[in-house]
């Protein structure tokens, strides 16, 4: 099947409950976009074989479980070749700390999302973990104070 789908008004609909409620019922689900069972059921399975659901999760409240510190770090690398990138990347997708890294174009190499603790622990992960990434020779760190909005859902 082509991983490339006309979207109808009724696919724009399913993507937008599950993206509200993934666990929704396929029941439930149908007679929220006006579907049969099957109906339903056959275009859910579309959209996740054309690789526009790309998976289920549930979303964790970070201060529960002692990751209330939202920190954004800009990364210059010492050098733009494409073994520096790939061998930060490679250590930013092993880090757990790390949520998102993205490679940007502009006056830095990478913007990274993390979770920790606290500032102690930001700390640590800063001089343990971060900087001692071969090629990062600068950084600049700021600290959410306040999430004014965080989502997940594309508007579709």
């Amino acid at each position: 099947m082509s991983n490339i789908l006309r979207l109808d008004d009724t696919d724009r609909r399913l993507l937008r409950v599950l993206q509200a409620d993934g666990r929704i019922s396929n029941g439930d689900l149908a007679d929220r976009c006006s579907l049969s069972a099957s109906a339903c059921s056959d275009r859910v399975r579309r959209l996740r074989d054309g690789g526009y659901i790309t998976g289920f999760a549930a979303l964790v409240d970070p201060g529960k479980v002692g990751r209330a510190l939202l920190i954004f770090v800009e990364v210059v690398l010492d050098r733009t070749t494409p073994e520096a990138f790939e061998t930060f990347a490679a250590a930013a997708r092993r880090t757990p700390d790390i949520l998102e890294c993205h490679m940007v174009a502009g006056g830095f190499d990478y913007l990274l999302k993390a979770r920790v603790r606290d500032f102690a622990e930001y700390r640590k992960f800063l001089g343990e973990v971060l900087v001692s990434i071969p090629g990062v020779r600068e950084t600049r760190t700021y600290a959410v104070l306040e999430e004014v909005k965080s989502t997940t859902q594309l508007p579709v």
